[in-house]
């Protein structure tokens, strides 16, 4: 990526040394909790693309972003990308060009910053205890706000908002599909939709089914040892009090994680299907 095409994606940077520690968050490879990744992990490449870090006003903050888009005048349709609890590591970037060599804008906001880094961890339990069970859902709902009208300003059209999420990123969409109104659609790999109310996460996906604003689609795995089956039956009755359309599909032998290429959970045929569904629904619901 040339310096020019990350600079015109680039608002007033955070010029302090918060700032750049901050950037240095989206720097390189994968996050050393899931690390090496599989060989034939999927790679995109920027041909025909602009994409690079970038820094996001969000209240008094400004939090780093990975953003993909296709070469031209734009406005494109925005999709927002939520990261797994490794962050904005390589995977989710590569998810962002994927969907920006589909006609996307596609940005990734690192949520966890204000907590820690999350890619320089060596273990998954670490990584929960001491980074994610301090990240309040207010404050991701809010940093997701100020993404998208970042991507507003810089080619993104802000009719045409989408959001996608994978693992604890699933989990969000669901969350930010009741509470953006503007939002076109989203899609929820594998996220968890039952769990206790606490201060940080006061409700889960299941007690606000019936207040869905936008359609959408949920993508999971009968295998998952970390989503109990039963709470996506659940899901499946509880989205019917509502006035949105939400397709629930689960494949039978897929674990939890299935689409994530540089892990020993990744699953083609479960992985292809999910994507194409992905793209049939954003495409089905004006994106």
């Amino acid at each position: 990526m040339h310096d020019d095409d990350i600079k015109s994606l680039m608002p007033k940077l955070d010029m302090t040394r918060r700032g750049f520690v901050s950037a240095a968050v989206l720097a390189t490879g994968y996050a050393m909790a899931v690390s090496p990744a599989a060989a034939d992990a999927i790679v995109t490449d920027t041909k025909g693309l602009k994409a690079g870090a970038v820094m996001i006003p969000s209240g008094a903050d400004s939090i780093p972003a990975y953003a993909a888009m296709p070469e031209g005048k734009g406005p494109f349709p925005t999709i927002l990308v939520v990261q797994e609890i490794f962050g904005v590591h390589e995977y989710i970037r590569d998810v962002c060009r994927r969907l920006a060599k589909l006609g996307y804008l596609a940005v990734a906001p690192e949520l966890y910053v204000r907590q820690g880094d999350p890619s320089k961890i060596t273990d998954i339990p670490t990584i929960l205890s001491n980074i994610v069970t301090k990240v309040a859902d207010e404050q991701v709902m809010a940093d997701l706000d100020a993404t998208a009208v970042w991507a507003a300003k810089n080619k993104g059209d802000p009719k045409r908002l989408g959001i996608t999420g994978f693992c604890w990123g699933g989990r969000i969409v669901w969350l930010y599909a009741a509470h953006n109104p503007k939002l076109k659609a989203g899609v929820a790999w594998y996220g968890r939709l039952a769990g206790d109310s606490t201060v940080m996460t006061p409700d889960h996906p299941l007690s606000l089914a019936a207040k869905l604003k936008a359609p959408v689609l949920g993508l999971y795995g009968g295998a998952d040892q970390g989503i109990p089956f039963e709470t996506v039956e659940k899901m499946r009755e509880a989205v019917k009090a509502g006035k949105m359309p939400v397709e629930i599909v689960v494949y039978p032998d897929a674990p939890h994680a299935f689409h994530a290429d540089y892990r020993p959970s990744y699953r083609e045929g479960p992985a292809k299907d999910g994507w194409a569904r992905l793209v049939k629904w954003l495409k089905g619901n004006s994106l």
